[in-house]
């Protein structure tokens, strides 16, 4: 019997005074006399990693999130020891760290407090399992908010909320609901106008704690593995994201194509069903690059199979569709039925590939197919097997790309819909259970799919997209956020959902549009596609059980404006694709809510719903039912009305009229906004002109153009068009000066500018410093003029 109260339950326990410190190169090294070390590396100025062990030495340092091709350094860093703390100084931030309880403190260089240690680094000893519950509590000033963590069906502003990170199968979820399917611990912090960033990069299941227990208190805790987090300074938000970005990667530019409108369905068979709907949107006229086949596909479910009788010819039928401009997307689930006849069980079982329980048996669950092995996607080799078995599917069928669905991972009829918790994972060399490797379980699937699709699609660009997710997966694969429900509810989750993936470094993403479970009334279904087609991934999706969810599953209204806003994301393809160029090459992310926009405005610091798409474009969807309008918040600076062309002032809030077929959409003044004509799906035209709507600003505004050829990897040789265009609008002036980067010639010869707003009459163009003739009544009744691409200064003088 043991009666030492003190063993039988420790408590939390804490760091004690600090008896030693090292410097070796970025890295600071702090001993405290019960044998916990903290180790401090100075990667960037603004970017401070921190790490702590309770047992007197660090484990292998290891991380799936981490982008390792990417390089840091620092361009000033001193240490020094004073009577009380430790100082650490780089050129951006001070760090304090407390001699008598190793809490630290970090400030600008004008020692303002950004952040501080409440109780600081503390851990549980974890009995049932071994190793630490590890912990972490900060102090928060007043009014201070909190953004970004993801996927979460919750309000922007995390302030007062605790959320919990566990990849899981959430279908039918509700709003607030928690966990989902995706896991992102990153956070943004904002107070007293300064951004800064906490990234806690520990797979296990993790917690935030937003000020909700305690007022002035946020924490952050993990049921396993180390304290291990990321200190991001800003002092905008703008930095934070970047550097977060460049700290868990960025993915290449997709096919152009994978910008288009998707359609999907659970499920669309047999051929003759996939090839109606494929008819049905070329005679309706309504744009779509990709058909999906859901899990009906397969023989008996089994991945990597096709049914014979429902598609006797997939080859054929992959190809007839492509004819058409359709590309074809298949599922593939990692459950893999045991069935001793079936080859890729036979292979997987063969080369021990499968994950094991404790004991040694493999994992067994019930999916889709029906009893399932579950290959262990932590493992190298597993990965490089599992990516050759997508040689027939991408190089022999010309499937275009792959979805992974079902990879939490997700198991039926077991109460916690997953893995067991003892199942074992190789975990890259470094051994573990399923309490470390769920959340990632997800992720290196994609990222084995992504290699096996990529090599054989070769010299294209992959597509691949996940359900499940952690921090760093974009590296691979774009997302959506799962089993959505065909409400107005939900429609404003998926509007959140969205812009918050995309200031957590996952960029391409979308919602099921009209909602996957249940069945969207015609009116929800086109406000849905109505902020869908502002999403970086645009696909309808739905479940077969509760109708059908094609636009022309509704009335010839919600048909029409299906067509015109589908119509306008093909119209938007060159500033859909800018956008993407800028999240790779900077860490932009393509949708930005207000508090990213403009974090010294107040007002913006509590929006949900507007959104500004790309640099220059401001959303909002309507989100409920029998709207003639709404009131939004528009952002500092002018903007245009897009439908009306009418200027507003904004740093306001105001009510926009909308009718049914529109959703509020403004364009910044001076803006420059790229189009294309309509196409059916990309590639369908050869055209001649690039459209460039022009909003007059009296003042400067720059706009950016990236094109190459659409797919391939070209761009990366340099093979790519980057247009910079300076607009300067002055009384009665408008000069556009236009600089060009990069080796590609795009196939279109001239521009085509449409003049927005112009407050006079226009006396005089010059292009290049030459007067050139123009028709005066074409221009002042049809704003436009037509112009050699070549140009690189235009010039209007107004009377």
């Amino acid at each position: 019997m043991i009666t030492n109260t003190e063993l039988e339950y420790k408590g939390d326990l804490y760091p004690t005074k600090i008896v030693s410190f090292e410097h070796e190169v970025d890295s600071i090294y702090f001993h405290t006399d019960n044998s916990v070390i903290l180790k401090v590396t100075v990667l960037r100025d603004s970017l401070i990693r921190f790490r702590f062990t309770t047992k007197g030495y660090f484990s292998k340092d290891f991380s799936y999130a981490i982008d390792k091709s990417h390089l840091h350094g620092y361009n000033f860093l001193k240490v020094s020891e004073l009577e009380n703390y430790y100082q650490i100084i780089t050129s951006k931030v001070k760090c304090r760290i407390q001699k008598i309880d190793m809490r630290l403190s970090i400030y600008d260089l004008e020692d303002n407090i950004i952040l501080e240690d409440e109780l600081g680094f503390h851990w549980e000893e974890s009995y049932e399992y071994g190793g630490n519950i590890v912990k972490m509590s900060k102090s928060s000033k007043d009014g201070e908010c909190f953004y970004g963590l993801g996927d979460k069906a919750t309000q922007m502003n995390l302030k007062g909320k605790r959320l919990e990170n566990f990849a899981t199968d959430q279908y039918a979820f509700q709003k607030d609901q928690e966990p989902l399917y995706k896991v992102v611990p990153f956070y943004i912090g904002l107070q007293n106008k300064q951004s800064y960033g906490i990234f806690f990069d520990n797979t296990f299941r993790t917690y935030f704690d937003f000020c909700h227990e305690r007022r002035n208190v946020t924490s952050f805790w993990a049921e396993g593995g180390e304290m291990n987090y990321y200190f991001i300074y800003g002092p905008k938000m703008q930095d934070v994201v970047t550097t977060y970005s460049d700290l868990t990667g960025k993915p290449e530019l997709p096919p152009l194509w994978a910008l288009g409108y998707h359609q999907c369905k659970w499920s669309y068979y047999p051929e003759s069903n996939l090839k109606e709907i494929a008819s049905k949107f070329r005679e309706l006229k309504i744009p779509c690059d990709a058909l999906y086949l859901d899990i009906d596909y397969m023989e008996g479910f089994r991945c990597f199979t096709w049914n014979k009788e429902h598609f006797p010819d997939p080859k054929r039928m992959v190809a007839e569709l492509a004819e058409d401009g359709f590309k074809t997307v298949v599922i593939i689930d990692p459950g893999i039925k045991i069935d001793k006849e079936y080859s890729v069980y036979k292979e997987a079982l063969e080369n021990d590939y499968f994950c094991k329980r404790a004991d040694g048996p493999y994992m067994k669950g019930k999916v889709w197919p029906g009893e399932c092995n579950f290959p262990d996607y932590t493992n190298p080799a597993v990965r490089e097997w599992w990516a050759g078995l997508f040689k027939e599917l991408i190089s022999d069928i010309g499937v275009k790309g792959v979805w992974n669905d079902m990879n939490e991972p997700a198991v039926m009829e077991v109460p916690n819909k997953t893995f067991p918790m003892d199942v074992r994972h190789d975990y890259d060399g470094n051994p573990c259970s399923h309490r470390k490797a769920h959340n990632i379980y997800g992720t290196q699937m994609a990222r084995a799919t992504y290699h096996g699709v990529k090599r054989f699609a070769y010299p294209k660009r992959p597509f691949v997209i996940t359900r499940s997710a952690y921090a760093g997966a974009q590296r691979y694969t774009s997302s959506w956020t799962g089993d959505n429900v065909a409400t107005w509810e939900h429609l404003w989750i998926a509007n959140i959902q969205v812009q918050r993936m995309s200031i957590s470094g996952m960029g391409f993403t979308g919602s099921d549009i009209g909602g996957f479970a249940e069945q969207p009334s015609g009116e929800l279904y086109a406000r849905w596609i109505q902020l869908g087609v502002f999403h970086p991934f645009c696909r309808t999706h739905s479940s077969g059980d509760h109708g059908d969810q094609e636009p022309w599953a509704f009335d010839e209204e919600v048909i029409d404006i299906t067509r015109k806003f589908v119509n306008l994301r093909y119209q938007l393809l060159p500033y859909l694709y800018t956008m993407f160029w800028q999240y790779i090459e900077e860490g932009i992310p393509m949708l930005k809510p207000l508090v990213y926009y403009d974090q010294d405005d107040i007002q913006t610091h509590y929006r949900n719903d507007e959104f500004v798409f790309g640099n220059q474009i401001l959303v909002c969807p309507i989100l409920e039912p029998n709207a003639v309008g709404r009131r939004m918040y528009i952002p500092r600076g002018q903007w245009y009305n897009y439908w009306t062309n009418e200027e507003i002032k904004g740093g306001k809030e105001i009510w926009v009229d909308t009718k049914f077929d529109q959703i509020p959409i403004f364009v910044k003044a001076g803006a420059i906004i790229p189009k294309y004509p309509v196409q059916q799906y990309v590639g369908e035209l050869e055209f001649d002109e690039l459209i460039l709507d022009v909003y007059y600003k009296d003042g400067k505004e720059k706009s950016v153009v990236y094109e190459d050829a659409q797919d391939g990897y070209d761009y990366k040789k340099g093979r790519y068009s980057f247009l910079s265009f300076q607009a300067t609008g002055k009384e009665k002036e408008l000069i556009i000066q236009l600089h060009k980067e990069g080796k590609y010639d795009t196939n279109y010869t001239k521009y085509r500018i449409n003049l927005i707003g112009l407050p006079f009459k226009v006396k005089m163009i010059e292009i290049d410093n030459v007067e050139v003739s123009f028709d005066k009544n074409t221009l002042d009744i049809e704003n436009y003029i037509i112009i050699d691409k070549g140009f690189t200064a235009f010039h209007i003088t107004g009377e």
